[in-house]
């Protein structure tokens, strides 16, 4: 497995491994890496010829600086996880080959309206610029690939396709399920920050996906106040409890009916975490189904 340290060196690998026929899978992570940046490779091995991880912390899409500073970052052990997954080659660059003029604002920014307007966006200004910004950065240096990520980011992952779309750039974006513990806690490297107990009021976003897959039948409005009620019960600090167009990330309204996503986020202790399922919601009383949550 291969080191790369600077963009240069990162650049030349892939443009290398192109030029001999292969396809390139990236997976972009900000390190502590657990089992569900595991199922990411794994999917990118399947799929592709080379398979590029990269390790960086990115300080612009942080608008907490607590944190940023808080946020785990266990190189030695991701670089040894990514050895025994088969990585081929794990970048790991410096904030000066990244951003050189940080902690100074960076002169470009990459903006996705729309999808990046509510939710995470309106509880987190300028997260999803640095977002974009940074994963625009990721995949021009990267070049054509094929580039994975986890489908517990929703909004992120919205962004992300929104924004290949409209810069056209040379890129498949591979959405893939989220990975959970037995317990079923979606798995985040924000999880390590929890204690015993903190772990156990977190089950409360599960139970919330499963609330709604009750077969009840619910308008999502309906939806909406029971995430809440089981969110509030077992004590997390909603941020938001939403049933949304799984493309767009409009909030459905009553009359709307179809595939929807619910899209759960709030904390745990003062971790910020998030959950997401797969939906049918309908305009009238009915059955009503939640898949893959």
């Amino acid at each position: 497995m291969e080191q790369l340290t600077t963009v240069d060196a990162w650049r030349r690998y892939c443009a290398d491994a192109r030029a001999r026929g292969a396809v390139v899978g990236l997976v972009p992570t900000m390190g502590a890496l657990h089992a569900g940046h595991a199922s990411l490779v794994d999917t990118a091995k399947r799929e592709c010829d080379v398979v590029v991880v990269t390790i960086f912390v990115n300080p612009r899409q942080f608008n907490d600086p607590d944190d940023l500073r808080k946020y785990p970052r266990p190189l030695e052990d991701d670089l040894a996880r990514c050895r025994e997954l088969g990585v081929d080659a794990v970048v790991t660059p410096s904030m000066e080959e990244m951003w050189p003029a940080y902690p100074a604002a960076t002169a470009t920014t990459v903006t996705v309206a729309g999808v990046s307007e509510g939710l995470e966006g309106a509880g987190r200004p300028g997260h999803f610029d640095g977002v974009a910004s940074v994963v625009a950065k990721l995949l021009i240096v990267t070049g054509p690939s094929r580039a994975y990520f986890g489908e517990k980011d929703f909004q992120q992952l919205a962004v992300v396709r929104q924004m290949v779309a409209d810069l056209a750039l040379d890129v498949t974006v591979v959405g893939c399920p989220i990975v959970r513990e037995a317990s079923g806690l979606a798995l985040s490297s924000r999880n390590v920050r929890l204690d015993a107990a903190a772990h156990e009021r977190a089950l409360g976003f599960s139970r919330a996906l499963a609330a709604v897959h009750d077969g009840v039948a619910r308008t999502a409005d309906d939806m909406r106040a029971v995430l809440r009620d089981v969110l509030e019960d077992a004590g997390i600090d909603v941020a938001y409890a939403e049933v949304v167009d799984p493309t767009t990330l409009r909030p459905l309204g009553a009359g709307d009916e179809g595939v929807a996503r619910v899209l759960l986020a709030g904390f745990v202790d003062g971790v910020r975490l998030l959950d997401n399922g797969e939906l049918r919601v309908i305009a009238t009383k009915g059955a009503t189904s939640v898949a893959g949550h």
